[in-house]
C-alpha cells in the first residue's frame, strides 16, 4: 500500500538524485522568383534542434550538419551545395557551404571503427569545422597513437587527432550518492513502465550494482532491472520501497529543483547543465553528438558530447536544459578543478528502449 504523506528531504527522489542523501554523494519552399519569407530565430537551442530535423530532412545528400550559434541565436545548416544552401534559407535557417557531406564524415567514422577502435580514444562529427574530431588520451601512447595517427592521415581533411591530458573513463566509483555494495553513482530521471515507478541511471552502474540504497549501508530503495554497457550506456532501476515519492524533477542541490516534462535531442552549441551527486550543478556546451567512446571496458556509440567537467559518481546523473531531459552521463577526461569534456547517453533512445515515460 502506497502512503501519501508530504515527502520529506530524505525521502523525495529527484532527477540527479536524493535531495538530501545525495548531497554530500558523488529542427514549403517559395517559387525561385519569391523572396523567401524567413522564420523567425529561433528563441531556443531546443527549439532550434527541432526544426534543424525538419530541414534537414529536405536536403538529402546535400545535407551536411547543423549547429546553433548560440550568440547570434540562430540555426547554422551546412550543405553542399548552393541549391540546397537556398532551401536551408527559404526555410528560416542560415546557410553555410561546406566541403564534406554527412556521408563522407559517417564513412571516417565507420573507418576509424573499425580500424583505430583503441580504447582511451574518442571520436564525433564538429559541424562547425566539418571534421571529425579525434580525441586521444593519455594512455594512447606508442604503436597505438602511431596507429591512430596513421588511420586519421589516410582520411585526409576530414579528420584532425587532439591529444587530451586526461584518462577517458567511466564515472563511477566506490563512496557515496545512490549506493550499491560495488559501486555509488547518481539517479539521472525519474520515470514510469507498465504504470511503476522506476529511473533511470547508466548502464556501466547496473551492470556493477543489483540492490541499491539512498545511503551508505542504507536499506534498499530500488533494484536494477535491467541495463546495456558497453554499446549504449543507460539502465533501469525500479523502485521497492512505496514511501518514497518519485517527482519528475532534477536535484539544482540550492534548496530548489527543475521540473522535467519532456525529453529532446540537444544541437550542437547548445547550453546544457549537468546535475550528479559528486559535483553537483555544473553548465557547459554541446560540441558534438553521435559521438564514439572507446572505454576500457569497450565502445559506447551516438553519444552526447559537453564542456562540462563531471568526476566518479557523476555517472548515471542528468543532462538537462530547462525542463527538457537530454541525457545520463556516462564517462568523461578531466577533473572540474582543471574543466573537462564530458559523454552522455541521449534519454530519448533510453526511454525508447525501456518501454519507459518521464512523469
Amino acid at each position: 500500500m502506497k502512503h501519501t504523506r508530504v515527502p520529506t528531504p530524505r525521502t523525495v527522489l529527484t532527477g540527479a538524485g536524493l535531495v538530501v542523501a545525495l548531497t554530500a554523494a558523488t529542427l514549403t519552399l517559395q517559387t525561385a522568383d519569391a523572396a523567401p519569407a524567413k522564420a523567425p530565430d529561433p528563441p531556443t537551442a531546443s527549439a532550434a534542434g527541432q526544426r534543424a530535423k525538419g530541414i534537414s530532412s529536405t536536403l538529402g545528400a546535400d545535407g551536411a550538419g547543423a549547429y546553433y550559434d548560440a550568440a547570434r541565436h540562430e540555426l547554422v545548416i551546412n550543405v553542399t551545395t548552393e541549391a540546397a544552401a537556398a532551401k536551408a534559407r527559404a526555410a528560416g535557417a542560415q546557410a553555410r557551404v561546406v566541403k564534406h557531406s554527412l556521408a563522407s564524415l559517417d564513412a571516417a567514422r565507420a573507418t576509424l571503427k573499425k580500424q583505430a577502435t583503441i580504447p582511451g580514444t574518442s571520436w564525433g562529427m564538429d559541424p562547425r569545422t566539418n571534421k571529425v574530431v579525434i580525441t586521444a588520451d593519455r594512455t594512447v601512447q606508442g604503436t597505438k597513437l602511431a596507429q591512430l595517427k596513421r588511420v586519421a592521415a589516410a582520411l585526409g581533411d576530414r579528420a584532425v587527432v587532439r591529444q587530451s591530458a586526461g584518462t577517458l573513463r567511466p564515472l563511477i566509483a566506490g563512496g557515496d550518492a545512490i549506493w550499491g555494495t560495488r559501486a555509488r553513482c547518481s539517479l539521472g530521471f525519474n520515470v514510469t513502465r507498465g504504470g511503476q515507478p522506476y529511473f533511470l541511471t547508466a548502464g556501466h552502474c547496473t551492470n556493477a550494482v543489483r540492490n541499491w540504497s539512498a545511503t551508505q549501508g542504507g536499506e534498499e530503495f530500488a533494484v536494477t532491472e535491467a541495463g546495456t554497457f558497453p554499446g549504449d550506456d543507460f539502465g533501469i532501476v525500479k523502485y521497492t520501497d512505496e514511501d518514497v515519492v518519485h517527482p519528475s524533477a532534477v536535484d539544482l542541490y540550492n534548496g530548489s529543483t527543475q521540473a522535467i516534462t519532456r525529453a529532446g535531442d540537444p544541437i550542437v552549441g547548445q547550453k546544457v547543465r549537468r546535475s550528479g551527486g559528486s559535483t553537483h550543478v555544473r553548465d557547459g556546451d554541446v560540441t558534438a553528438v553521435e559521438v564514439t567512446a572507446n572505454y576500457q571496458e569497450g565502445a559506447v556509440d551516438g553519444l552526447i558530447q559537453a564542456t562540462i567537467c563531471a568526476e566518479a559518481g557523476d555517472s548515471g546523473g542528468s543532462l538537462f536544459e530547462g525542463n527538457t531531459a537530454l541525457g545520463l552521463t556516462s564517462g568523461g577526461r578531466g577533473e572540474c578543478s582543471a574543466g573537462g569534456v564530458t559523454y552522455y547517453q541521449p534519454v530519448r533512445e533510453a526511454l525508447q528502449k525501456t518501454g519507459a515515460q518521464l512523469g
